[in-house]
């Protein structure tokens, strides 16, 4: 249902702890820590960055 609401236009604010499904419907994530961004960007930036992935996701 996700994907054919963004495949019509819609935007969506989905939040989400399983990077994995984050990762098929996003196109940008934020990282957030105690109410504080640590990161902001797109998906694939989020996926590169490994040591981020580390520090604040555990994969």
């Amino acid at each position: 249902m996700i994907l054919e609401l963004k495949r019509e236009g819609l935007s969506i604010l989905l939040s989400e702890q399983n990077v994995h499904f984050a990762g098929l419907v996003s196109d940008r994530a934020y990282v957030l820590e105690k109410g504080q961004v640590r990161f902001g960007g797109t998906m694939r930036d989020l996926a590169d960055d490994h040591t981020l992935r580390r520090a604040y996701l555990g994969v």
